[in-house]
């Protein structure tokens, strides 16, 4: 099954110059969604965690479905200002804009080796965000799994020059 074939690609959206890569007409297919799963869950046996982490909201479909087979624990990474105990905060760009994610300081704990899910990788601002959150929570980052690499953005490449492990389910351009 050729994931890409479930993937629609939206020009102009959210803003102009953008191409967004809507992964709704994927989860809404089982046999796609299931088939993505499975992939995910194959890319992770190359890598030794105990948590999975995900950044909102997108990266939350998958990884929760992954964590619920491999029976590991889900870290939810979130928007600010939506997790109600303390949380360590991270501020970053975006491709379009700046924003901030954060994680309940609980979550974590020292020496956790946490896998990363999200549904796209651009830039990967967001992606070193979420390594950032689980490296003060005192976690190691185990490796990133992506559906989607926009491989011309360099996010995935920015992330393995750091040093760290990443998978990438499907490649398409960012533009």
């Amino acid at each position: 099954m050729n994931l890409k074939d479930f993937i629609r690609s939206i020009p102009d959206y959210p803003k102009k110059g953008i191409l967004f890569r809507d992964i709704t007409t994927l989860i809404k297919n089982e046999k796609a969604f299931s088939e993505t799963i499975d992939q995910i869950i194959e890319k992770s046996k190359k890598t030794k965690f105990n948590k999975i982490a995900a950044i909102e909201s997108r990266g939350f479909v998958f990884a929760s479905a992954v964590s619920y087979v491999l029976k590991k624990p889900f870290i939810m990474l979130r928007k600010k200002n939506k997790l109600p105990a303390d949380v360590h905060s991270v501020d970053f760009e975006l491709e379009y804009g700046k924003a901030t994610i954060e994680v309940h300081k609980d979550s974590i704990n020292e020496g956790d080796s946490i896998l990363i899910i999200d549904d796209l990788i651009a830039t990967g601002g967001t992606a070193d965000a979420a390594a950032k959150l689980v490296e003060i929570s005192k976690g190691n980052v185990a490796g990133f799994i992506f559906v989607i690499n926009l491989f011309d953005l360099h996010g995935s490449d920015s992330l393995i020059k750091k040093g760290y492990r990443v998978e990438n389910l499907i490649e398409f351009p960012g533009h």
